[in-house]
């Protein structure tokens, strides 16, 4: 790993002839959606990409390890969150990719850059026109929505996406909203993310180590092996829906379900769901695990019956489900989901397939989803195993250049 101040240092090159610069603010080991997409996508060409992303905790021992070339900017640690970040943050990232990814391109001579997401996109503009490269830029969702109220970074955003080689959406709902936005002629790729079995630790290779996981979380909440637990992961935050599972919780048990709920995460509305399931009387019943690391994850998603989260979509306030990796990985893990029938989870919950989709605004049709698989175990079995089906499902990005015929990395 090298800083920009510690680029002229030698270094120990780790790809043959890499041609494509994958630049992307977040990049692991941090636990960000965007960063696990990025990093699974290097891992499939490690030959052939070099990657150049902002500083991160931990983030030396983790690119020492890595296939491939990896270069940072440095962040000081009081930018990484509050105020002052919010503000320098951007600016920064735009300045050092583009002075970083100039001295890369002497370096290596790169054809390709690949534009991890479509924050901090000036640079990647800037580039294009200085360098002899032709650039893809990914899209996931909100990276698309923050530049719409805004006409300056609106036309500036369109000029990108015009001269870009080609667009990649997470998703098809991502790519769809991008149509009604921006009139395009563009290539525009859909790449949904994959599942790396590597993150959840080396726990899920056997299923008698996923079933001492689901005991041993079990155990933890004093749950019954006989009780249903339905569980969901993610920010504690109003539109992520909890609370539609919260309600639903009394009605499970007056209809006979010995139910049980585990939420995995933290955030501003975790005071107001517990007093919630506290009204609710169901305080023994929901389960608060607070941030559960990602290598810790598997036993969660193994202690459970039904996964279900019920986001709703508000894109005029700069939110948008673009793909919704969560009911991916309970699918991996051959878990029934219960979703809503919007965004980019529609490229992920089939309904009646790997799961129940339903209007998370009707909380009938919500109830009869959990009642349903709550009551039926079979149905629970079969939605599991096609669940893990869909979850192995993959396009390699690779297939972005095509065009270059079979000498290249077909």
């Amino acid at each position: 790993m090298e800083h920009i101040s510690q680029l002229t240092a030698e270094i120990r090159d780790k790809a043959a002839y890499p041609d494509i610069l994958v630049i992307s603010t977040i990049f692991l080991p941090k636990e960000a959606v965007i960063g696990e997409y990025i990093y699974n996508r290097c891992l499939q060409d490690p030959e052939r990409v070099i990657v150049l992303a902002a500083s991160c905790s931990g983030d030396q021992v983790f690119d020492q390890g890595q296939q491939f070339p990896v270069y940072r900017w440095f962040y000081p640690i009081y930018w990484r969150s509050g105020f002052v970040g919010s503000i320098l943050k951007p600016l920064v990232n735009i300045l050092c990719s583009f002075v970083l990814a100039i001295k890369l391109y002497f370096r290596y001579h790169y054809r390709y850059i690949e534009w991890g997401h479509g924050y901090d996109f000036p640079s990647l503009l800037l580039l294009s026109y200085l360098l002899p490269i032709r650039f893809f830029i990914y899209l996931h969702g909100n990276d698309l929505l923050y530049v719409l109220h805004n006409p300056v970074l609106r036309s500036l955003f369109k000029l990108t996406l015009k001269r870009a080689e080609g667009i990649v959406c997470n998703s098809s709902y991502t790519r769809d909203y991008l149509r009604t936005a921006f009139r395009l002629d563009t290539p525009t790729h859909v790449i949904n993310p994959i599942i790396r079995p590597e993150k959840f630790g080396n726990n899920v290779a056997s299923p008698s180590s996923l079933d001492d996981l689901r005991v041993r979380v079990r155990q933890t909440y004093n749950i019954p092996e006989s009780s249903i637990v339905i569980l969901s992961i993610g920010r504690l935050v109003k539109h992520k829906g909890f609370d539609r599972v919260i309600d639903n919780i009394p009605l499970l048990l007056t209809f006979g379900v010995d139910v049980h709920y585990i939420i995995c995460g933290e955030g501003s509305s975790e005071s107001e769901l517990k007093s919630l399931a506290h009204r609710l009387r169901v305080d023994k019943r929901v389960h608060f695990a607070g941030y559960v690391p990602e290598r810790e994850l598997a036993g969660y998603y193994a202690a459970c019956e039904i996964f279900a989260m019920l986001t709703l979509s508000d894109t005029k306030a700069n939110r948008m489900e673009g793909f919704g990796m969560v009911y991916l990985e309970a699918s991996y893990f051959g878990k029934p989901v219960i979703a809503p029938r919007l965004g980019g989870v529609l490229d992920t919950v089939q309904h009646e397939e790997n799961g129940i989709l339903v209007n998370p605004n009707s909380g009938y049709e919500v109830f009869q989803a959990f009642n349903r698989l709550c009551k039926d175990q079979q149905l629970r079995e079969q939605l599991g195993r096609k669940g893990k089906e869909l979850a192995k499902r993959r396009t390699l990005h690779r297939s972005l250049y095509k065009s270059e015929g079979r000498n290249a990395i077909l």
